[in-house]
């Protein structure tokens, strides 16, 4: 994909110095993890990336545009259990100007209906919010929920990672309109899942309007972000013009255990605490969501007897310093 929101396609690695699925092996037991690109499925081992990651977390999501249909399907067959979230930006129209491909979302939905077919669970949609695409993500919340798949939402950032840093939200009022209808929708569902997403997409409300997080961030703490390089950061959305340092490499040290327990990683944390960044972005909210429960727990039960009786979620802004 040629994505107007991300240069990672521009500034391609060289799959001969990236990390191999034998270097994983270091990694302590987690909850989670997520494998992600560009795109992950141009690794011609990623299925032997997968296993390494099941003897490491009993969960894990490919977040993929959905291009390599049989690649992903015959990772599916493998391993049943994966979780595939195509990263689809609009309807048909809308995606494929935002990708830069003719024909991917017709491919990427081509791939979950496929998924769908042979029984996979864990599989839905992500949408990236911001470049004119609002309306559509509504139209693939509901896509979503006709289908009975899961849909999973993301703004506008930048990043080292993404290599941008020109990206803006320039309509934020249809941005947050938009997203203000996707509460409500969700809140009116039956699932509690779908109703701390509502928390999780009014958290997006609040960014996209400057404010400063709902939760506070424990990037480096909660979670990491590996590079193709095994380079070790609290998360991918650090910005070099504010800060960027790594914790350690996985190559430089005798395990994982030894970096993550480091001078170099303990300063690093320290300077999340400081970070400038307000991002919001589900790597690092989902973890400290579920380690602070009791706050989006609280907005969630008093806006679910809003929805109960009609009356639209109350918002929270939290106006940065």
């Amino acid at each position: 994909m040629h994505c107007k929101m991300c240069n990672i396609w521009a500034n391609p690695t060289d799959g001969r110095e990236e990390i191999k699925p034998d270097d994983l092996k270091c990694l302590p037991q987690l909850k989670f993890i997520n494998l992600t690109g560009g795109e992950p499925f141009v690794r011609t081992d990623i299925d032997e990336i997968v296993r390494v990651c099941y003897t490491k977390a009993p969960r894990i999501v490919i977040s993929t545009s959905g291009w390599f249909h049989e690649r992903v399907i015959d990772l599916a067959r493998q391993f049943p259990d994966i979780g595939i979230r195509i990263s689809i930006e609009g309807l048909a129209a809308k995606n494929d100007e935002l990708r830069g491909r003719e024909g991917g979302f017709e491919r990427g939905l081509k791939t979950l209906k496929t998924l769908q077919d042979m029984g996979v669970k864990d599989i839905g949609f992500g949408c990236t919010v911001g470049a004119g695409n609002s309306p559509d993500m509504l139209e693939l919340y509901r896509l979503a929920s006709d289908m009975g798949l899961e849909f999973a939402t993301a703004a506008l950032h930048n990043s080292f990672y993404f290599h941008k840093h020109d990206n803006a939200i320039m309509n934020p009022g249809q941005v947050t309109a938009d997203f203000e209808r996707l509460v409500n929708l969700q809140l009116a569902e039956r699932s509690p899942k779908s109703w701390f997403r509502a928390y999780f997409n009014m958290g997006l409300i609040n960014y996209v309007n400057g404010g400063e997080r709902l939760l506070p961030c424990e990037a480096g703490s909660a979670n990491f972000f590996i590079d193709p390089w095994g380079e070790v950061y609290p998360c991918n959305g650090m910005e070099e013009d504010k800060w960027k340092e790594s914790m350690g490499n996985i190559h430089e040290c005798s395990d994982f255990m030894t970096l993550w327990n480091s001078e170099q990683a303990n300063s690093v944390r320290q300077k999340v605490c400081h970070c400038p960044k307000n991002c919001w972005m589900v790597g690092t909210v989902s973890p400290v969501m579920h380690k602070y429960i009791w706050k989006p727990a609280a907005w969630v039960l008093c806006n679910k007897m809003r929805s109960l009786v009609g009356k639209d979620a109350k918002l929270i802004s939290k106006p940065s310093k």
